[in-house]
């Protein structure tokens, strides 16, 4: 193996975990049965984890836990709990996405090895150092960048000595990690919390095209582009699979395996992959990586793709031919499964037993015996595990007294000596046939000697105390009497809207494009032209369009601007810009709020639309922070890097190029088999999105919360209507206004203006 490139596997459950192991992966991620975005996973328990962690570092493989979903308020107590565990094992590193995880991580538990998850949709170079500064020392790069974006991100990574990670086979999302609500809005499950439904795996009503899975897309590989990643510096490779058992596992990492020490030792691949056709997959594409988004990507399969490959490698005609062939290939996949179970049966995560045999007498310390069963693994079929018991002794720091009271009894030693089950060894008996009746020494010494037998058995290591989640201080917002229940700002993206500006005193944010042509200065003049407009930099910018979004903000020099890219927070943070964090950094507790605060000197960011009145309530503000929140604004389920108008109206394009992000405003919807309409809008310099049928309006978080918020924002842009027509929007500002300032029967006029709305996801939440 060529430590220098990592083969990272996936483990969803113990034999998966077993089966990485022995396949030659370098290190495997898993999650516990809370805290992790693979619901649909099993999962492990925490015990379990201690096992696995144990048994992959016998084999020299380290273990990574995701913990990639992003955190309420209420949740960090129990996650200090959980921290505090996992600092006294010997657990390799964490995986995060919400920025206020690796704030309480990087100030609670500094131990803890922290690596950004793809969740954070990294995408563009300036967002490198912001991960770095927040305290990642690896990233996993979105899966939509090619091969020269990559390879520009990982010297970057470099240059701040952060690692960068790659996804090279398994499924591919069509929407951009992290900014899919596609399931939280539809169904309330969210792909945030690792609950995603998998609505682009969906059946639709037939498109105008045909097709009846227009957002499925073939499954990710990189087998053959191995040489160029590792020529771009990439560090670990990454497979893709929670969900996947044992076979497909060992499969996949095995293949991988062969393919990358065959190249490290002779130059050439020399596997031909073959074997990844026999187990799971939707047929393979590497067109992200190679730069080619053409409609090939896609497929009207959304499940298993290994008979129908079979079938057609074979030019299987008759029945009885493809019989034959899929008789064949089920026969291949059971010897497949006996052979990996044949592999890690032998494999135990079960903790270490050990016996502990009390013994002294008055006058004398207490003397501890801990036995340890030993029980090397095996590392073959043919070599047998051995067994070794070892002794470790452990004495009292002062003698034996007598007393009639409060002396030893089994249950105390017991209860005194249970965190030995944390780390790793489980208590199996207790020995008190050497101790005489009627001893006893102060608890203090007790305690010193579990913490030196602890600390033997961890290697050497310290057990660090357990860290309970502090109480923060919530800061209210300061409220002049006559002053409305709280200000209103205003999103627009068209010129055309700049007269809106004249008909109040709200801020107005002007919504900069996703795209731009090279060396673009046309937001620059227009910005400098209009010294009001509040520049609002969207989520995603990749390549050329993050570096004209960078040179926007640093020749227009704004008082202020509103972002949903860290990237461009972290640019704004250098230059001593005042910055808003978006709605789309899904900030759902306070300690975000912190990271950023702290961190990045932001001023104030908008809380999620994901979460409902009691996790918006439960959310402290820290001291002179602003507090945000969108009440109007069509619903986003997901926008993608691919083009979403060859599978549902035709396209004449095969394939995606920079004219089609700057020119094409194309518009069209599709309808699932419930019935359930979806609108696809396509804005001129946009990336394809696709935007729920019902506006999102929320008035009454006006009643509900605005003592919280220094600022309600009402979306005017035209995006996502679809063929809809736009409710008038002087009436809306109006009637806003209205709103703010107490008026209730503003609200019915509201409703009038916007028939199709919904406000589910403050009633629903995470």
């Amino acid at each position: 193996m060529n430590k220098d490139i990592e083969l990272l596997a996936p483990g969803g459950d113990v034999d998966a975990i077993k089966a990485s192991i022995i396949s030659g992966a370098n290190a495997v991620y898993c999650g516990l049965d809370f805290f992790n975005a693979r619901n649909r996973a099993s999962n492990l328990s925490f015990d379990e984890l201690v096992g696995v962690i144990n048994l992959a570092h016998e084999y020299d493989c380290e273990i990574f836990l995701t913990l990639n979903i992003v955190i309420l308020q209420r949740e960090f107590k129990s996650l200090a709990k959980l921290l505090s565990k996992l600092v006294n094992t010997t657990l390799d590193g964490v995986i995060v996405q919400d920025m206020g995880l690796f704030y309480f991580i990087k100030k609670h538990f500094p131990t803890l090895d922290i690596h950004a998850s793809t969740q954070l949709t990294t995408h563009n170079i300036g967002q490198v150092p912001f991960l770095k500064k927040l305290g990642a020392s690896r990233v996993n790069l979105s899966r939509e960048l090619n091969l020269r974006e990559i390879t520009k991100m990982t010297a970057v990574g470099h240059d701040n000595n952060i690692l960068t990670e790659v996804f090279v086979h398994g499924s591919l999302c069509v929407a951009f990690s992290g900014l899919c609500y596609s399931t939280s809005a539809s169904v309330g499950n969210s792909g945030n919390r690792g609950r995603c439904s998998q609505a682009c795996r969906e059946e639709y009503k037939p498109t105008e095209s045909g097709n009846k899975f227009p957002l499925n897309l073939k499954d990710n590989t990189a087998f053959f582009d191995l040489p160029a990643l590792i020529d771009a510096g990439v560090h670990s490779f990454k497979v893709e699979g929670r969900i996947k058992g044992a076979s497909y596992v060992h499969t996949v990492i095995d293949s991988f395996r062969k393919q990358i020490d065959g190249y490290v030792k002779t130059g050439e691949l020399l596997e031909d992959g073959e074997r990844l056709y026999k187990v799971f997959n939707r047929d393979f594409s590497n067109a992200f990586l190679r730069g080619d988004l053409n409609q090939s990507m896609f497929t009207e399969n959304p499940r298993d793709n290994s008979k129908n490959y079979a079938i057609d490698k074979s030019n299987a005609i008759s029945v009885v031919q493809i019989q034959e062939v899929e008789t064949h290939l089920q026969q291949e996949k059971h010897e497949m499964h006996n052979t990996v179970h044949d592999k890690i049966k032998h494999l135990s995560v079960e903790k270490v037993p050990v016996e502990l045999y009390f013994s002294g007498e008055v006058g004398q310390p207490l003397t501890l015996k801990l036995v340890l069963t030993i029980q090397s693994a095996a590392h073959s079929l043919n070599q047998e595990s051995e067994t070794t018991r070892q002794e470790i002794i452990v004495q009292s720091d002062c003698l034996l007294g007598s007393t009639n009271k409060n002396s030893f009894d089994q249950a105390v030693l017991e209860r005194r000596f249970k965190n030995l089950n944390n780390l790793g060894y489980t208590i199996e008996s207790v020995n008190l046939d050497a101790l005489a009746e009627g001893l006893y020494i102060p608890f203090k010494s007790l305690t010193k000697m579990k913490s030196a037998a602890e600390e033997i058995i961890n290697n050497g290591k310290p057990l660090l105390p357990a860290v309970e989640a502090p109480e923060l201080i919530n800061h209210p917002k300061i409220i002049n009497e006559g002053e409305p229940k709280a200000k209103m700002s205003i999103l627009i993206s068209s010129v055309d809207d700049f007269a809106l500006a004249d008909l109040t005193d709200a801020d107005i944010y002007f919504k900069l494009p996703d795209a731009y042509k090279r060396g673009c200065t046309r937001y620059i003049d227009l910005l400098k032209a209009n010294p009001r407009l509040i520049p609002w930099f969207p989520a995603v910018l990749i390549g050329k369009d993050y570096d004209v979004a960078l040179a926007i903000l640093e020749q227009v020099n704004p008082p202020m601007i509103v972002t949903n890219n860290t990237g461009i927070a972290h640019r704004a943070y250098e230059l001593g810009i005042k910055w808003i964090a978006g709605p789309f950094l899904n900030t759902t507790n306070s300690y975000v709020l912190s990271a950023l605060q702290e961190g990045f000197n932001c001023s104030g960011a908008f809380i999620s639309n994901e979460i409902n009145k009691q996790q918006i309530k439960s959310i402290p503000r820290p001291a002179n922070f602003e507090m945000h929140y969108s009440i109007y604004h069509p619903i986003l389920l997901m926008t993608s890097r691919q083009c979403f108008f060859q599978q549902s109206v035709g396209c004449e394009k095969p394939r995606i190029d920079n004219g089609c992000m700057l020119s094409c405003d194309k518009s069209t919807s599709i309808t699932n088999l419930k019935g359930d309409s979806f609108a696809i809008d396509k804005q001129k310099a946009g990336y394809p999105s696709i935007y729920n049928q019902d506006q999102f309006l929320n008035t009454e978080i006006i009643d509900d919360l605005a003592f919280m918020f220094d600022n309600f924002m009402i979306d005017l842009t035209n995006i996502g209507m679809g063929d809809k027509e736009t409710p008038d929007k002087p009436s809306l500002i109006r009637y806003f206004e209205q709103l703010l300032k107490g008026e209730q029967s503003a609200q019915t006029e509201l409703y009038q203006l916007v028939p199709d709305r919904t406000d589910s996801q403050y009633h629903t939440g995470l």
